[in-house]
């Protein structure tokens, strides 16, 4: 597989990195992966989209080969300046975004705050569920999961293969290529031979302090691209034609899978990309 350049750009006095494909005279696209994933994550959609588009892929801060925050607190502020900043250095508006999960919840939430600076938008499952919990709950949850974090030993895998196997349990839907390439660029190797995940454990555990849902909601009522919901029918997340949470988007459609979970762009890789080059004309 063709690989992309490496590159490096700074946001709060973080160190973080990016990889790019394709001319930089095309227009600009940026993927955003999920939570616990990586930029290398989305090389097959890159690739394909390389010859139309300029393609970047950031790591998000405490994941991949980014550096990871100091307190191990990642707030959803955090991310969206690092994504603002990558736009404002290195790119012309507006840019079209393409994003998975934590990555799509982020995007979402951008292209509410800064509506001119997005000509398309795709998230794949970044609606998330609804957290109406009082803030003294979530605060004590928080707290809890910190202590529980701070004790946990990073896992340590005896060889890469093992890794690999760990990979394919989260996602049935995984070849084995898919999962070796998804591990080859998820894990470090330690000193004793052991590998482990290169992700910051901290990021497990949600802030305590983010918007209430009606906030939320209302950044997304704020969208004005064209948006494309996609999901997999096998996965947790919600079908939001049936919730009604499209009622928030002014220019929405929405797209589920079969034989799809969490991960469409990997379950249902061509056709997902095929989507996305449609959807982007």
């Amino acid at each position: 597989m063709e690989s992309p350049s490496s590159q490096v750009y700074y946001s709060q006095r973080l160190r973080l990195q990016y990889v790019e494909w394709g001319k930089k005279t095309n227009p600009p696209i940026i993927l955003v992966h999920g939570g616990r994933d990586h930029a290398r994550s989305w090389d097959w959609v890159a690739r394909s989209l390389s010859k139309d588009w300029r393609v970047l892929a950031p790591d998000l801060r405490g994941h991949g080969d980014s550096e990871w925050v100091n307190d191990g607190n990642y707030q959803m502020a955090g991310y969206l300046y690092d994504l603002d900043q990558l736009i404002c250095q290195q790119l012309s508006t507006p840019v079209n975004l393409v994003a998975h999960s934590l990555g799509a919840m982020i995007a979402l939430r951008y292209a509410g705050l800064y509506p001119s600076k997005i000509g398309k938008l795709i998230a794949i499952e970044g609606l998330g569920l609804p957290n109406e919990k009082p803030l003294i709950n979530r605060l004590d949850t928080w707290i809890s999961q910190r202590h529980l974090l701070s004790s946990r030993n990073e896992k340590r895998y005896e060889n890469f293969d093992d890794a690999v196997s760990r990979m394919m349990a989260a996602n049935s839907h995984l070849s084995y290529e898919t999962a070796e390439h998804l591990t080859r660029h998820g894990v470090r190797q330690n000193e004793d031979g052991t590998y482990s995940w290169k992700f910051d454990n901290y990021i497990r555990s949600w802030p305590a302090y983010d918007m209430p849902q009606e906030l939320i909601n209302k950044l997304w009522s704020q969208i004005t691209c064209p948006t494309l919901l996609v999901g997999g029918r096998d996965s947790w997340h919600e079908d939001p034609s049936i919730t009604g949470r499209t009622k928030f988007f002014k220019d929405v459609k929405v797209k589920l899978f079969d034989k799809a979970g969490h991960w469409v762009h990997h379950d249902r890789r061509e056709d997902f990309i095929m989507l996305v080059q449609d959807f982007l004309g």
